[in-house]
């Protein structure tokens, strides 16, 4: 029952983190000193990394939300960039589409933003590159839904 409200809170937070402790125990049904211990106890267990915002992209003038599928030998280096770089939004390891072992997920001013990323992704890290392939979204128009967690569902 506890490690369910645990999950209870985590969605709630998800649609809302805003909300003081007091309202969240009303909606998850226990006190709110136990919902500041729960959500005490997420934290420590890494369940929340972090308490953001989900901007309104274009707002802030970016135009373009990049895919960028990357097959390549991953160095040390390419890692430590990566990491760095504040255009990624997002890089995982996969596999799939003519056997990429990474996605990017890229946010850019407009197509000459993106095209230097890309070209600097060359400079830096062309000879470890076998193949870089993206996949450009305008998000300025024929967004059909806004990227967001706060419909997430949840998996039973």
């Amino acid at each position: 029952m506890a490690k369910q409200k645990m999950v209870d809170l985590l969605y709630e937070l998800m649609k809302d983190s805003k909300r003081s402790d007091r309202e969240l125990a009303k909606v998850v049904g226990v006190s709110q000193p136990t919902i500041t211990l729960m959500r005490k106890t997420l934290e420590k267990q890494e369940y929340i990394r972090e308490y953001t915002v989900m901007p309104a992209l274009e707002k802030l003038g970016f135009e373009v939300l990049a895919l960028n599928f990357v097959k390549a030998n991953i160095t040390p280096e390419f890692k430590e960039w990566v990491s760095k770089n504040p255009k990624i939004l997002f890089a995982g390891f996969g596999r799939g589409l003519d056997g990429n072992t990474l996605l990017l997920v890229s946010v850019h001013k407009n197509l000459t933003d993106f095209s230097q990323f890309t070209s600097e992704v060359e400079k830096l890290f062309g000879s470890n590159i076998s193949l870089f392939k993206s996949f450009l979204s305008s998000l300025n128009v024929d967004v059909v839904k806004p990227f967001s967690f706060k419909n997430l569902e949840r998996i039973k």
